[in-house]
C-alpha cells in the first residue's frame, strides 16, 4: 500500500495502493501512520511519489458510492487525518507528481512544500464540485495555501484541471520537468532542505501555517460538521453515484 525506504538521511514514500492511489479508509490511515512514523524516524527530508501514470486519483468514489451515508461518516474524518499528518509534517516534503493528482490527489500535493511534476500527460487539479461536495477545512485550507490567490477561486468554482506547463503558469506546482529527471530533481531539492537545520526550518514551518492551525481550531470543527452533511445528504450521494456511472466506471 505504502513502500517507504530511508537511505542518505532521505525517506522516499511511494504510494502503491491499486491503479489510481485512490483515498479510502485503509489508504489514508497508511498514510497517517506513515507520516506519523516519519516524524521520529532518521530521515531529514521526505520525497511523496505515486506509481505508473497516476500519484493519486482522489477519494476513491466507487467505494464510496456503494458505502453510503455510513462509510462516508467513518471516512471523513480518517482523511482529514491523513491530510493533516501531512500539511503539518514537520520535516521537508517534496511531492514528486508522476502522473494525474485529481481532486484529493491534488490536495495531497498541495500539502507539500514543493511540488515537482513530470512533463508526462498528467493532470492536476480539484474537481469536488463538479460531483457536488465541498472541501474539507484542512483540504480547502492546504489548497488555498499552495495556489496563488489569483488562481484558486477559479480553479475551485470551475474543477477543471490542468497539464503541468499550464499548472506551472497557475501555481499548482513549482517545477516541471521530464519524466525521467523527476526523481532525481526531487531527491535534489529534498536533499537541498535536508541541510538546513531541523529545528529552524521546522519553526519556520511551522509559522508559516501557523494562521491555518488557528483558523482551523476557531472554525474546522463546523466546517467539517457541514461538509459531512453535504458529503452524506441523499442528493449528494445521487449525484456520486451518476458521476461515477458517467465518467470512473466507462473509464
Amino acid at each position: 500500500m505504502i513502500d517507504v525506504k530511508i537511505e542518505n538521511g532521505l525517506a522516499v514514500v511511494t504510494l502503491k495502493h491499486g491503479k489510481a492511489n485512490a483515498l479510502d479508509i485503509e489508504f489514508c490511515e497508511a498514510l497517517a501512520k506513515c507520516f506519523e512514523e516519519l516524524r521520529t524516524s532518521a530521515a531529514r527530508a521526505v520525497v511523496v511519489t505515486g506509481q505508473g501514470g497516476i500519484f493519486s486519483a482522489g477519494v476513491d468514489l466507487i467505494r464510496a458510492n456503494a458505502g453510503g451515508a455510513d462509510y462516508m461518516r467513518k471516512f471523513l474524518p480518517v482523511l482529514n487525518r491523513s491530510f493533516e499528518s501531512i500539511f503539518f509534517h514537520p520535516k521537508p516534503l517534496i511531492a514528486a507528481i508522476n502522473g494525474h493528482a485529481i481532486a484529493g490527489g491534488a490536495v495531497l500535493a498541495c500539502c507539500a512544500d514543493r511540488r515537482i511534476m513530470a512533463r508526462s500527460g498528467g493532470r492536476i487539479g480539484v474537481t469536488e464540485l463538479l460531483v457536488g461536495v465541498p472541501f474539507p477545512a484542512l483540504a480547502f485550507e492546504a489548497v488555498r495555501f499552495a495556489v496563488p490567490a489569483r488562481y484558486s477561486p477559479g480553479s475551485m468554482f470551475s474543477g477543471a484541471t490542468y497539464e503541468p506547463d499550464n499548472a506551472l503558469q497557475r501555481g499548482w506546482v513549482d517545477e516541471v520537468v521530464d519524466a525521467d529527471a523527476l526523481m532525481p530533481r526531487a531527491l535534489a531539492a529534498a536533499r537541498q532542505l535536508a541541510q538546513l537545520s531541523p529545528v529552524a526550518f521546522a519553526e519556520t514551518k511551522k509559522q508559516l501555517r501557523q494562521e491555518i492551525r488557528e483558523r482551523l481550531d476557531r472554525n474546522g470543527a463546523a466546517s467539517d460538521q457541514l461538509a459531512t452533511e453535504i458529503w452524506t445528504a441523499p442528493e449528494t450521494l445521487r449525484n456520486i453515484g451518476d458521476y461515477v456511472a458517467r465518467t470512473l466506471k466507462k473509464a
